[in-house]
């Protein structure tokens, strides 16, 4: 398992401007066996993608803006192609946008896409946060509209494990009807108290063996640590997360 531990690069965006190929270095060392893209940063992406093929670190996926998606698709594949991932994954929407008219386009304009890629064995998914277990489409809360696992919807779930648990929602029970449709999920923790910032991974209140033992059952190919807001240098933080996540599936 520990082949497929990815490191989400929000984590350490504050560090990324000033030396990229420096932090994928500290990740390699951490142990990472791959990183989670989430922007540029100014730099080259032939440069990254030659420095993550020099230091043996794969891609799990790509952070993509539906501006991007719509607007852009054939620089995003070219990309996704440098930098060798098939994972496409729609991050946020925004606070102005959260309308059950725009998650009803979203959710069709998305699998229109996942249509024409399918071919190429690109997957989209979309990347949840505790706002879309607060409104309802057809009787569901809209994550579980946007992921409903019909047939006809080839929408995947990049499913964030802390965002599940704030919303006040079992990871496991969520989990359960998305079998085959979970490419990646996103181990962060929550600290104890009623506030529930974020901690590093195993540091906090979510048991995350149970979650492992799923994802190996059900298809996961990575298991991508993010933490939002550190307390100190993000670097420090992904240390700890990636060590105690080693730690559990050493245990399993």
């Amino acid at each position: 398992m520990k082949h497929k531990i990815a490191a989400q690069l929000y984590t350490v965006r504050d560090l990324l401007e000033k030396d990229f190929i420096g932090v994928l270095k500290e990740l390699k060392e951490m142990g990472y066996a791959g990183v989670e893209m989430a922007g540029l940063y100014g730099h080259d992406p032939k440069e990254i993608a030659a420095a993550l093929k020099e230091l043996g670190l794969s891609v799990a996926g790509m952070h993509v803006g539906l501006d991007r998606l719509s607007n852009e698709l054939p620089a995003v594949l070219d990309e996704a192609e440098l930098f060798g991932t098939k994972h496409l994954v729609m991050p946020y929407v925004l606070e102005e946008d959260r309308t059950e008219e725009y998650y009803v386009s979203l959710k069709a304009e998305l699998n229109e896409l996942a249509v024409v890629l399918k071919k190429d064995g690109y997957t989209i998914s979309y990347h949840n946060h505790d706002f879309e277990f607060h409104k309802e489409i057809d009787g569901k809360v809209v994550l579980e509209y946007l992921l409903e696992p019909s047939a006809d919807n080839l929408l995947h779930a990049e499913l964030d494990v802390y965002w599940v648990t704030k919303a006040g929602r079992d990871v496991l029970e969520f989990l359960s009807p998305l079998a085959g449709r979970v490419p990646t999920l996103h181990m962060k923790d929550m600290a104890a108290g009623e506030e529930g910032s974020f901690a590093e991974v195993g540091t906090g209140v979510i048991d995350f063996e149970p979650v492992l033992r799923w994802g190996e059952e059900n298809g996961v190919q990575w298991y991508i640590i993010e933490q939002d807001v550190c307390p100190g240098n993000p670097l420090d933080s992904l240390r700890v997360s990636i060590g105690n996540l080693q730690g559990m599936m050493d245990r399993m």
